[in-house]
């Protein structure tokens, strides 16, 4: 916003300041900004996952609080962001429609919870078909996967590397999923296991998913149909469509970079950048570029302006 008010002579810094502290930027705008671009689909997927605002140098930020991030591998000082993208796999497309600010102290709700309230929301506001919900191994919980079940839709989640399962029909004690031997079989077809934690007859399918050659996941889906662990695969590849949201939302829109302390201006920064977000992932998907190319492409004319005909003529001895 300090760079738009620099080369605009319409706002002041203190206009845009006085926008920012008085505005209310919900998430409900990017609903109703993008709610026409999404091609629904009976075979839908919801993606949830959460990214951190990079901001440990800020000391005096509000909403700021330390926290893992996935992408720095550590605890960082930033501000949690929970999304919510609707895919339509046959088009290969995605958008975001809905998310949440990370703030226990503020309204006391956990990641979980919002995810909860999101997911509900999907269903009985917006009722987006889908068939099927993705997420990360922090919301692969009981009461999350049991809620998911509750709407008669199926989950593909991995499973923390320790979490505790049976795959002997209560045979044997519980034991570390990463632990468990496999068949030829098995490998190619998943097999039926229970979660230590939940109900007696409660049981999911397991795939044993090679990511590359330094990492496996341990995928456990309720959609007792499926039984290939390449189909599995495949499917779960669309998780990583968030990841590109968050990744380029950092990288074009400057999501992570308002330095201003309160936290209404924050909000407000966040749910503007998402905003330009969904417009240039319209404008992208209606030109055949990618968002990177539409930004770095505003700067072309200029570009060639100034090697035709330099402002700043260098001269060399």
């Amino acid at each position: 916003m300090t760079n738009f008010a620099d080369h605009c002579e319409q706002f002041s810094h203190d206009a845009i300041n006085r926008y920012l502290r008085g505005e209310q930027i919900t998430p409900r705008l990017i609903w109703e900004n993008v709610r026409g671009q999404v091609v629904q689909t009976p075979c839908g997927y919801v993606v949830f996952d959460d990214t951190v605002l990079d901001k440990n140098y800020s000391f005096a930020i509000e909403l700021v609080r330390y926290q893992y991030s996935g992408n720095a591998k550590q605890v960082i000082k930033g501000i949690g962001v929970v999304t919510c993208v609707y895919v339509n796999p046959a088009l290969d497309l995605f958008w975001l429609i809905d998310y949440r600010i990370y703030d226990p102290a503020g309204d006391g709700k956990s990641k979980l919870d919002h995810v909860h309230e999101m997911l509900t929301n999907v269903v009985y506001h917006k009722q987006l078909p889908f068939q099927a919900v993705f997420m990360d191994t922090w919301y692969a919980t009981k009461d999350l996967m049991l809620f998911i079940e509750s709407f008669q839709k199926v989950y593909y989640c991995p499973l923390k590397d320790n979490r505790q399962v049976d795959d002997s029909s209560d045979q044997q004690p519980y034991q570390r999923v990463d632990t468990l031997s496999w068949t030829a079989a098995e490998l190619a077809h998943g097999k039926r296991i229970k979660i230590k934690g939940f109900p007696k007859a409660h049981k999911v399918q397991l795939f044993r998913v090679v990511v590359s050659t330094h990492r496996t996941d341990y995928v456990v889906t309720n959609d007792r149909a499926q039984e290939s662990t390449e189909a599995t695969q495949k499917a779960c590849g669309f998780r990583w469509k968030i990841e590109q949201l968050q990744r380029e939302g950092k990288q074009v829109t400057g999501l992570e970079r308002c330095q201003c302390r309160k936290a209404r201006i924050q909000r407000n920064h966040i749910g503007c950048a998402f905003l330009v977000w969904v417009r240039l992932k319209a404008l992208a998907a209606q030109t055949g570029r990618t968002v990177y190319q539409l930004k770095h492409g505003l700067l072309d004319d200029y570009l060639l302006q100034q090697l035709r005909n330099p402002s700043l003529r260098m001269v060399l001895a």
